[in-house]
């Protein structure tokens, strides 16, 4: 009689149990991964080379995140949900992976431009960014003038593009001051050309325009230079000129220096009139000003960010106001409102202040701020027109024109908001000066015999450029002989007269 099969133990009985269990649930873990991750193409052998290539360093391939079952809220013992979060991982190392891939292939920069307000110049901001200045390319010519339609603009830029080149002297030959011509100006004076120059170590140079070249007899004699006056004004750089309309022998100029000082032509001497009261105090002066029907009170600007008033009248009443946390490289008053400021600031602003309403105490009073404009890059300066037209220049190579016409309107401390403070016009513009050219400022005619609002700033193609208020160029002057940047420009305060000075401290002139 066969003998019965041996039989199976408690223990032997449960093991198999718990195997039966343990392949019942990867089972279902497999199908749970299945429906998670797509199936991944494998992926194709790159091509074989026949050239030798060199032992390569093997690299580990990306690992996932460990991350605890415990702060995923998972069960221990759940083993499809392990399982889930396991191909969660790997998924997200291959999307980490595809990211660190390199991008063959050719590329669009505006398709790549990287998304933000810091960014936003995109594509835009490479546009002549390392083609630079181009000496002697005219970005106006006779053909714009020619194709004006407008008859009024059309007389205007005529008048304006046929102002001649000093023709005496070559601008190579009038070299105004020994150093880079930091500041110009004409004097008022209507009878002949008188202009001042100040350099980057304080000379200051004075040429009369009215001067000819005298008649030689023999025509191979070497023909004289002509005749220029240079004074050792300051001792760092003349930074501006002021000419007050009531006093026509005196010319204020301000200085890196700390100081103001006033040439008296007449009596043939130069008189400090401001510094700090420390000698030790540095107080460098970026621009001056002074409204022609105020002619005893000068205002200046400094590189520390601060707008100071200086009556003339009370030497010992002097107020400075801290008007931004960094340089301001330049100022003007309203010519017909001088209690409104405008100031161009490194910080990339335009800010208009009011001084009629004063706000603060002690070391922190200063005028009201009625309104700014920001733009991209930093502000050189903000010059005003006696029509109310503000004229800005930026690193952002643009030239902005605001129209404040209505200023004479404003109450004090008027709110001007976000709209009011928007530019009217934008004209493109080369301001890229570096480091061996004088920053480009505009330049407004102060009083202009023919009524119309116009303004002057240098031309990196080494011309001085002219316009209109509305941003129409009316004339961009050049001629022989300009072998430099006529950086520094300004225009005589009445008449048609635009005279621009160089690097190397020439002097361009057209009359």
């Amino acid at each position: 009689m066969p003998s019965n099969p041996p039989q199976m133990s408690a223990f032997e009985r449960r093991r198999l149990e718990n195997i039966a269990s343990n392949r019942a649930i990867l089972n279902s873990a497999v199908e749970v991964a299945k429906t998670i991750a797509a199936k991944t193409p494998p992926a194709k052998a790159p091509p074989s080379r026949s050239r030798t290539r060199s032992t390569t360093v093997k690299r580990e391939p990306t690992r996932p995140t460990r991350m605890s079952s415990r702060l995923a809220g998972l069960d221990a013992d759940n083993e499809t949900l392990k399982r889930k979060m396991e191909v969660e991982a790997e998924t997200a190392a291959e999307v980490a992976k595809a990211k660190k891939m390199r991008v063959n292939g050719d590329l669009s920069l505006g398709d790549i431009s990287i998304e933000g307000k810091k960014w936003e110049a995109g594509v835009s901001g490479l546009k002549g960014l390392v083609r630079g200045a181009q000496p002697g390319v005219r970005t106006f010519s006779e053909d714009d003038v020619k194709e004006t339609t407008d008859k009024g603009l059309k007389d205007l830029r005529l008048r304006m593009s046929s102002l001649k080149l000093y023709e005496h002297w070559t601008p190579n030959e009038i070299k105004i001051t020994p150093q880079r011509a930091y500041a110009l100006g004409f004097h008022p004076i209507e009878s002949k050309p008188i202009i001042f120059a100040g350099d980057k170590e304080g000379a200051l140079g004075i040429f009369d325009a009215s001067q000819t070249v005298p008649e030689l007899d023999d025509e191979d004699a070497e023909v004289p230079e002509p005749q220029i006056s240079a004074f050792k004004a300051h001792a760092r750089t003349i930074s501006s000129f002021v000419f007050p309309v009531n006093d026509t022998n005196s010319v204020y100029s301000s200085s890196y220096d700390s100081s103001i000082r006033k040439v008296d032509l007449e009596k043939e001497s130069s008189v400090q009139v401001y510094a700090p009261n420390d000698p030790n105090e540095e107080l460098p002066i970026s621009a001056l000003d002074m409204a022609d029907s105020e002619p005893s009170i000068l205002y200046f600007s400094t590189l520390d960010g601060a707008v100071g008033r200086y009556d003339l009248r009370t030497p010992k009443d002097v107020e400075i106001w801290t008007l931004s946390e960094q340089k301001i490289g330049g100022f003007s008053l309203h010519p017909l409102q001088p209690h409104l400021i405008a100031t161009a600031s490194l910080d990339r602003t335009l800010k208009i202040w009011d001084t009629r309403k004063m706000t603060g105490k002690g070391d922190l009073r200063h005028p009201t701020l009625l309104g700014e404009h920001q733009s991209r890059l930093s502000v050189s300066h903000a010059s005003w027109s006696p029509g109310g037209h503000i004229a800005t220049s930026s690193y952002d190579d643009t030239i902005k024109i605001y129209d404040f016409s209505d200023a004479s309107a404003w109450k004090a401390g008027r709110d001007l908001g976000d709209d009011v403070m928007q530019p009217k016009h934008k004209v493109a513009h080369n301001n890229q000066t570096g480091r061996w050219v004088t920053i480009l400022k505009p330049q407004w005619q102060r009083r202009p015999h023919d009524g119309i609002q116009k303004f002057v700033i240098g031309n990196m193609n080494r011309f001085v450029d002219v316009f209109a208020s509305d941003g129409s160029q009316l004339a961009q002057l050049g001629g022989d002989g300009i072998s430099a940047v006529p950086a520094a420009a300004h225009f005589h305060p009445t008449l048609d007269w635009v005279a621009g000075a160089t690097a190397s401290g020439k002097l361009c002139l057209w009359q």
